[in-house]
């Protein structure tokens, strides 16, 4: 399916799944909306560091939510602080290669020399969107993790001992 006929995930439908659902069709669109050295990439690429955004903040919000009692159908507070904290990495990638994507698009490719000028540009590119795909699977390397079917519940913390409540030997 090519990157045009894939449906386009918007904030409101994503709010609408659960956080690993989001994930995976937030990166299923990046998958099919490629980044490319023209303007559809320059839109692409916005368009991913918006969702990704997007993403962050949810996956923050529900990290939140999810310590106050009675929260279910959420994985645990620390699985989406971790996705959370991949996913900046994410956006922040995708934003470090707007500069090697906007000289790309900019500068005329024309002869051997602008062409050859311009690989550090593109290896600039690749490095930060490979950087930032590896930041999108370990985000959902850690919402996969399988939970508990019952919260473990925690144990009492020891009661801290004063010197006169320690018994001596005879």
């Amino acid at each position: 399916m090519s990157g045009d006929q894939l449906h386009t995930y918007e904030p409101t439908d994503l709010d609408d799944m659960s956080p690993l659902q989001a994930l995976d069709a937030v990166t299923a669109d990046i998958r099919g909306h490629r980044i490319t050295v023209d303007s559809t990439g320059l839109f692409n690429a916005t368009r991913h560091i918006g969702l990704l955004c997007h993403l962050a903040a949810r996956m923050a919000a529900d990290a939140e939510y999810q310590l106050s009692p009675n929260i279910a159908d959420l994985p645990p507070a620390e699985h989406l602080g971790a996705s959370a904290g991949h996913l900046g990495q994410a956006v922040a990638h995708y934003t470090q290669a707007l500069a090697p994507l906007l000289v790309l698009t900019t500068t005329a490719q024309d002869t051997p020399r602008q062409k050859l000028d311009s690989l550090d540009h593109h290896n600039r590119l690749r490095s930060h969107l490979d950087a930032a795909g590896r930041a999108l699977a370990a985000a959902r390397t850690v919402l996969a993790v399988p939970q508990p079917l019952t919260a473990p519940s925690r144990p009492a913390p020891a009661p801290l001992r004063s010197s006169s409540a320690v018994r001596r030997r005879a």
